[in-house]
């Protein structure tokens, strides 16, 4: 006997959902929410409050699905969603783009697997910038956003956005120095 699933087809999933079908939206949800709490964790530090954000990101969902037109990817568009949540969230928290930081090395425990970072070891990095670096640097590097839309955005011109990339930057690889993981500069004191 073959056993049909009556939610297996994305777009019905979608139909269905914006007909208000709980169960359709409860499977779009335990699709991508673990993913999008990915997104959300690395803009949030916090976990609970990346749990949040994500929440009222499917709710800001399933409220504008009907505005979905098929272009792209459904993930996709879930996920500009949930950065965009988690934007609003460091905003209403006050976060704003810091130009001044000290730097508190905190020696995280971390390994290194055959020429690579522990996913978590990176995570903690990323988490230990501050939060205006954080999420100029997460935009660019990890959602591909250029820097004219990263400050459209924040609030913040165009400079600014450059300017905290470069610092973000040289901040993890002073950080991964001082760790000993970033390699070491050669041919200036050869003999």
């Amino acid at each position: 006997m073959k056993i049909i699933s009556l939610y297996s087809n994305e777009t019905q999933l979608i139909k269905k959902s914006i007909k208000g079908d709980r169960q359709a939206q409860k499977v779009l949800y335990d699709k991508y929410a673990a993913k999008m709490l990915g997104v959300c964790r690395q803009y949030i530090r916090d976990q609970h409050f990346a749990e949040d954000v994500m929440i009222n990101g499917f709710i800001k969902v399933f409220n504008h699905l009907v505005d979905f037109q098929g272009k792209g990817s459904f993930e996709g568009w879930i996920r500009t969603i949930m950065v965009r949540e988690s934007i609003s969230y460091l905003r209403k928290r006050q976060f704003v783009v810091y130009d001044d930081y000290v730097f508190e090395s905190q020696n995280p425990e971390h390994s290194v697997t055959e020429g690579l970072l522990d996913v978590e070891y990176v995570q903690q990095l990323i988490d230990d910038l501050p939060e205006g670096y954080k999420t100029v640097f997460l935009l660019y590097a990890i959602e591909g956003y250029g820097h004219q839309e990263i400050a459209k955005m924040l609030d913040i011109s165009e400079g600014t956005s450059k300017s905290q990339l470069f610092k973000a930057r040289k901040m993890l690889q002073e950080n991964l120095r001082l760790n000993g993981m970033a390699p070491q500069k050669t041919g200036a004191n050869k003999r």
